[in-house]
């Protein structure tokens, strides 16, 4: 089978804000901002473009009013910096319930879609995605 997934869809009220908070915080390029959405991609020349799907954000008129069904887990390779930069931009802690032995940190961006910010990965698993 050929499959692949081309894009990530985000609804939200307002699509220009939220894609430059997410653009910010992934080092990534608003490509086309357009009324009726706006399209974020990786770097251009980076190993990711054309091989990570684009992020796109749609204008709803509805506030999120419930759990995501679908979040994104960061990979970042210094945890404790990453989650304070991304606060820094306008994202904050949330609390879903996690334990205090959690190796994660859930933050939410300005319109409350929650993510993940996970632990650096080890020495030795580095070594193995190589």
């Amino acid at each position: 089978m050929s499959l692949r997934i081309q894009n990530i869809s985000i609804d939200c009220l307002d699509p220009t804000r939220l894609a430059a908070f997410w653009a910010e915080a992934l080092g990534w390029r608003l490509t086309s901002v357009e009324p009726e959405e706006v399209v974020l991609e990786p770097p251009a020349g980076s190993r990711e473009e054309g091989t990570v799907p684009d992020v796109i954000f749609l204008p709803v008129p509805e506030d999120r009013v419930s759990k995501n069904r679908l979040h994104l887990d960061l990979r970042p390779s210094d945890q404790s910096a990453e989650v304070q930069r991304l606060i820094e931009l306008g994202a904050g802690r949330v609390d879903v319930g996690q334990s205090s032995e959690c190796t994660w940190v859930v933050l939410a961006d300005p319109e409350g879609n929650e993510f993940c910010v996970l632990r650096a990965f080890t020495d030795e698993e580095l070594a193995s995605l190589a």
